[in-house]
């Protein structure tokens, strides 16, 4: 999530603000108010029992948000507002999601609870569950059925107590998983040399993010390091100024993002500074991304490629362009609203379609012959007790175990003994990165030293011009469509 986080001390001067953007339908939204003012007059005093005049309140706000269809809009009750304050600002006791209500489409999807992201050494991530997922009940409870601040009361509890949680994965995978409530710190980085390569993974954006890569850079600097990775995976955004801040340690010069929006105090251009640019001209530099980058990660990602200062290997991230904000109101209630939405330096807005890489590599996934035997995998649990029952397993004993699994679950060695690594690192240090699994990390490696990387690098596409490539396929494709129904309809 993109967030711009703005703490308004007097509600109704926000009020005030947003007046100055109506438009010719005041007369319109004059009656609608005194139609709903009079509506509630008539419920609070002649409901058939007395009626808590709050209560009419909060259901009346979450119907307006509701309204919206956005799933990045809508009202927050004080537990969901205290937590929104904690993923932001510091830690909470949770499972490690990231999730968004989904808007109800007609099909399966539906009003289920959608992954965003799951933060890297939760419980939620430990277990395997990743964006995309839906979970369809908690504890028992059908989430189509409840709202967000419900969803979030639920998985929230107490460090040390567990929940259940089903997902739903694909068209036909459901999976039970039963999560042990953890302390939940809010991330920022991790870096590393590989060889002469510096590896830095942005966990997620926090006020703290943009320091950190500046130490981690420092750190490379010293180390004498020629090429730079920069893993975006799994980084599920955080504060739009922090993907800013960091884009700018890269650029040298022009936009590094564009909000637009009808109120116009925000719209805004953010632009690189010489000044701030910290890494050498013509560094070869290569960002990972997947379908768990989303949002800020996205701006990031999105300014370097315009730029044509990295190259981008792995999947097409998640697509979320849109900017909200937090609006506390007096009772520690609030909203959160989308106000506006995000343009990359060549004016490309990748909502709801993500940012394909310059070089796609996928790691190992579940296929559809995979899906009956990873689903009974994750139902008979076997792997956590083993490993708990084998401490200080070896990468020997991992590769042995996984192909004693192999027998009875036919699935990929290397996926197995990934899930296998995970569980043995639980509660240690993960080591920075997967030799053995991650395949979109070698290729990074390969392209960073490749000869013709800077030649690579010049011939990317922007996002606008892939935007503008894609248009066109669609309106030749409509068009075929039309003529074929027209040559068919005439006799």
């Amino acid at each position: 999530m993109c967030v711009a986080l703005f703490i308004f001390v007097i509600f109704t001067s926000q009020c005030f603000a947003q007046s100055q953007t109506k438009s010719s339908s005041n007369s319109d939204s004059s009656q609608y108010m005194q139609q709903l003012t009079s509506i509630f007059d008539f419920v609070e005093r002649n409901y058939v029992d007395e009626v808590d005049a709050k209560v009419l309140f909060e259901g009346a706000l979450k119907g307006l948000m509701d309204s919206l269809g956005d799933p990045f809009s809508y009202y927050l009750d004080a537990s969901a507002l205290n937590g929104m304050n904690d993923t932001t600002t510091g830690n909470f006791g949770g499972v490690g999601l990231t999730i968004t209500k989904a808007i109800s489409s007609g099909d399966d999807k539906g009003s289920y609870v959608e992954v965003v992201s799951a933060l890297e050494g939760t419980p939620g991530e430990r277990a395997g569950i990743k964006a995309g997922d839906l979970i369809i009940s908690i504890d028992g409870t059908d989430t189509s059925t409840i709202n967000m601040e419900q969803v979030l009361k639920i998985l929230r509890g107490t460090v040390g107590t567990k929940v259940s949680v089903v997902i739903r994965r694909g068209e036909n995978m459901e999976l039970p998983f039963t999560l042990e409530r953890a302390l939940i710190e809010v991330p920022t980085v991790k870096y590393g040399m590989i060889g002469k390569t510096g590896y830095l993974r942005l966990i997620e954006f926090t006020p703290l993010t943009a320091g950190r890569v500046q130490e981690a850079l420092d750190s490379f600097k010293e180390a004498g390091y020629d090429s730079l990775i920069l893993d975006l995976r799994n980084n599920p955004g955080g504060i739009l100024s922090s993907a800013i801040d960091i884009a700018d340690k890269f650029i040298d010069n022009g936009v590094i993002v564009s909000t637009k929006s009808r109120i116009a105090y925000e719209n805004s251009v953010k632009f690189a500074s010489p000044d701030n640019t910290v890494i050498p001209k013509g560094l070869p530099v290569v960002v990972l991304i997947n379908h768990d980058s989303a949002s800020c990660s996205e701006v990031l990602s999105g300014a370097l490629k315009d730029s044509h200062v990295a190259y981008l290997v792995g999947e097409r991230s998640y697509g979320k362009g849109s900017v909200q904000i937090i609006l506390p109101m007096p009772n520690n209630i609030g909203i959160r609203l989308t106000i506006a939405k995000y343009y990359s330096p060549s004016d490309s807005n990748i909502h709801k379609i993500g940012i394909p890489p310059d070089l796609e590599i996928k790691n190992v996934e579940i296929s559809k012959d995979d899906e009956i035997p990873f689903q009974n995998l994750i139902k008979d649990d076997v792997i956590v007790p083993y490993v708990k029952a084998h401490a200080d397993m070896s990468e020997e004993d991992i590769a042995s175990y996984a192909e004693t699994l192999h027998k009875t679950y036919p699935l990929d060695l290397k996926f197995l003994r990934r899930l296998i690594r995970v569980q043995v690192y639980h509660g240690k240090e993960m080591p920075l990165y997967d030799s053995d699994y991650d395949s979109q990390l070698a290729k990074a490696l390969e392209i960073v030293h490749d000869k013709n990387y800077a030649e690579l690098v010049k011939n990317t596409k922007t996002l606008k011009q892939l935007e503008n490539e894609r248009l066109l396929a669609e309106s030749a494709k409509t068009a075929d469509a039309s003529d074929s129904s027209s040559s068919g309809g005439s006799k």
